[in-house]
C-alpha cells in the first residue's frame, strides 16, 4: 500500500464541536469498512478550514472513491515518497527514521 496525504477544503472546520468531528470519523469508518482491506485511515488534522487526512491505499482511486460515498472533498492527493523525523538527522544512531522510499 501506499501512504497519502488528503487535503480536504472545508470552510469552518477549526470550528467544529467534538460531536460534528465524531459524525465525520463515524461516516469515514462506515464507508471504510465497505472499502478494506485496499484502504486504512490512520489520522486526520484540522485546521482552519482544512482537514488533512492520512491514508494507506493501494490507488489513489480508492481515496476518490471513499471521498465519494463519504461525501468529503478530497482538493488535493499527494502520495507520500518518503517520511522524515527528528531521529533521520543522527544516521550514526539506530540509522535514522526514513519510510516509503529509502534513498540511503
Amino acid at each position: 500500500m501506499h501512504r497519502y496525504v488528503i487535503e480536504r477544503e472545508i470552510p469552518g472546520a477549526g470550528d467544529f464541536s467534538f460531536g460534528d468531528l465524531c459524525g465525520i470519523a463515524r461516516k469515514s469508518c462506515d464507508v471504510l469498512r465497505d472499502m478494506s482491506p485496499d484502504i486504512q485511515w490512520v489520522q486526520s488534522y484540522v485546521t482552519g478550514d482544512r482537514i488533512y487526512c492520512v491514508y494507506l491505499a493501494t490507488t489513489e482511486e480508492l481515496i476518490r472513491e471513499h471521498a465519494r460515498r463519504g461525501g468529503f472533498p478530497a482538493n488535493r492527493i499527494s502520495r507520500v515518497v518518503a517520511g522524515i523525523d527528528p531521529t533521520t538527522a543522527s544516521p550514526q544512531r539506530n540509522g535514522g527514521t526514513v519510510f516509503a522510499h529509502e534513498k540511503r
